[in-house]
């Protein structure tokens, strides 16, 4: 490696369970580093400290599945529900959008519950302005 900064993208790209960092300077470094599962941060934060002592826990993500996970936490164990409430004028912004997405995955139900809540404009103008490269426009059994 020629720097730290390569350490750390290579380090980021390999997204390990455990890394340790044993540089004058470690927390510095930290922000440099997107992806790991658990940080051990000097020469005394040994992995082994970390896995049966102090760490939260010892559920990690593994196999470079931290670029996209993060270890075993309380908000595991929290139950949450999203809620949305559109407007109608909200509705007619991200009806045609949905529209079009749905079809492309021809789920036409949820296309047609989209459409459904369109204005007459828009309702009138769902199929016939879709672009030339959507997937409902390049299909020709509808």
């Amino acid at each position: 490696m020629r720097s730290l900064d390569e350490a750390c993208e290579i380090a980021s790209h390999i997204a390990p369970e455990h890394l340790e960092i044993c540089t004058e300077d470690p927390r510095a470094l930290v922000p440099k580093i997107r992806h790991a599962g658990a940080m051990f941060l000097g020469h005394y934060s040994v992995e082994a400290l970390g896995d049966y002592c102090a760490g939260p826990n010892h559920v990690l993500p593994t196999m470079r599945s931290a670029r996209f996970s993060s270890p075993l936490g309380v908000y595991d164990f929290q139950k949450r529900t999203s809620i949305l409430e559109i407007s109608e004028a909200g509705a007619q912004v991200l009806g045609r959008a949905a529209s079009i997405l749905a079809h492309g995955e021809g789920l036409q139900a949820h296309a047609r519950s989209a459409e459904f809540r369109l204005s007459l404009e828009g309702r009138a103008a769902r199929v016939c302005d879709l672009p030339a490269h959507s997937p409902r426009a390049l299909r020709s059994s509808d």
